[in-house]
This record gives C-alpha cells, sequence and structure tokens, in this order.
C-alpha cells in the first residue's frame, strides 16, 4: 500500500501494517479500529473456540500445516502470526481432532488421530504431531483398487518456558513418506484351506474332549480307591 492510499476500516489498517512489517501494540488508538469497537469484539470472543472442516491438497513430499491463533502473514519469507490484537499472555491451544486421514478410506484402516483430545494445562506452548505416512494400495475382492495412506504418529508438547521457538504457540502437524509402499489384496480363502482349518478345529476338540475324559476318568477311580481304603479299615 503506497503512501497516499487511506484506510477505511480497521483491517485495511492492520493489511498496511502488516505489509510493513510493524506490530500493532494499541488498537484502541487507531480511529478505523476504535470507531469499529475492533478490541471489545475481540474480548467478547475469549474463551470461545472453533470447529475446523476440510481438505488440503499437499505434494509428496515432507510437509507441515499448523493451526495458531492470530492472522497470519509473511515477511522476510518468515511466516508469522498476528498475536498483538488478541492482548493476551496465554493462548489456549486445547484441542480435539475428530478425524485426521491421508487419503481416501478403505476397508479395515485406522487412523490413530481420530477422537484425540489434550487439554493444555502448561502455559503458552505448541503441540507437536510427527506423523510417518505410508503410502498403501487397497484392491478388493471384485478388483477395484483405492490408493490412499496408512501412518503412524508421535506427539509432543514444547513449552515456551522451556526455551524459545520459531514456531507461533498451536497445534503443529509436520508429516513425512515412508519410502515403503504397502498393498493389500482382498481375495477368498480356498476351499481346500477352508477344510484343512474345519479339521484342525475339529480334531483341537476331540483332543480337548479326550484330556477332559480323561482328567474324570482317573479322579473318579482315584476317589473309587480312597473309599475302599477306608471301608477296609
Amino acid at each position: 500500500m503506497s503512501d497516499d492510499e487511506c484506510c477505511n476500516s480497521c483491517e485495511e489498517v492492520r493489511e498496511a501494517y502488516r505489509k510493513r512489517g510493524w506490530g500493532m501494540t494499541n488498537p484502541d488508538l487507531i480511529d478505523q479500529c476504535k470507531r469499529e469497537g475492533f478490541v471489545q469484539k475481540v474480548k467478547d470472543e475469549e474463551g470461545e473456540g472453533c470447529n475446523i472442516h476440510g481438505s488440503l491438497e499437499v505434494s509428496k513430499v515432507a510437509g507441515t500445516f499448523h493451526f495458531a491463533p492470530g492472522k497470519s502473514f509473511h515477511q522476510s519469507n518468515i511466516h508469522l502470526h498476528e498475536l498483538l490484537a488478541f492482548q493476551s499472555d496465554i493462548y489456549n491451544i486445547s484441542h480435539k481432532i475428530n478425524r485426521l486421514a491421508f487419503g481416501e478410506y478403505f476397508p479395515g484402516v485406522v487412523n490413530p488421530l481420530d477422537g484425540v483430545q489434550w487439554v493444555q494445562e502448561a502455559p503458552n506452548g505448541i503441540y507437536q504431531y510427527f506423523i510417518k505416512v505410508v503410502p498403501t494400495i487397497y484392491t478388493d475382492i471384485i478388483g477395484r483398487t483405492i490408493c490412499s495412506n496408512q501412518f503412524s504418529v508421535t506427539e509432543h508438547f514444547k513449552s515456551f518456558e522451556i526455551g524459545p521457538s520459531r514456531l507461533s504457540p498451536g497445534v503443529h502437524f509436520f508429516y513425512d513418506l515412508s519410502p515403503i509402499k504397502v498393498t493389500i489384496n482382498e481375495g477368498h480363502t480356498p476351499f481346500l484351506h477352508f477344510v484343512t482349518h474345519l479339521c484342525a478345529i475339529i480334531g483341537g476338540i476331540f483332543t480337548v474332549a479326550g484330556i477332559v475324559d480323561s482328567f474324570v476318568y482317573h479322579g473318579r477311580r482315584a476317589i473309587k480307591k480312597k473309599v475302599e481304603i477306608g471301608k477296609f479299615r
């Protein structure tokens, strides 16, 4: 924005500040923000959360995405977030992940982050998920192929009390692709395998029945022998 352009709204002023790399320390001193009640709007939203739903396309290389308070902008090729407008020293990043998947659903897939919930108890920090994505090809019984992914995950919370961080407070996901691909083929069990399994089950039943019968037989004999000795005495 050039020097001769005018900002008619608080948002335009904030955008102009971001383009110049300035920090907005007190929005109440700016006429546009004061007129629109910007600070009061932020205070009214204090303690509220948000529900995010959507999808994004990523390249098949290691990368990251995150959820953080404040509006994001770039300065000197660095990704930053404007947090001064919140006028808070503590940013609550408690969260619950209802569902997170890398690719289309296929039978048997287990997404380890589905239903995961974390509540912040420590001061400001960042919650990190390190995800290892495994490409997976699933082929069902009729030959339909689904190209998707499975993943494993580790979690870590880093408090800003331990040391400074270049990352803003929020929930960060770091993902990397595994060099190994998994192929899953669905098929029927051959009839001979079924017969073999059935014979193994029947044989196991007869074996257990024989053990039980032998235990009962020898038990009865032992009891009968003791009874006969007692009568003889």
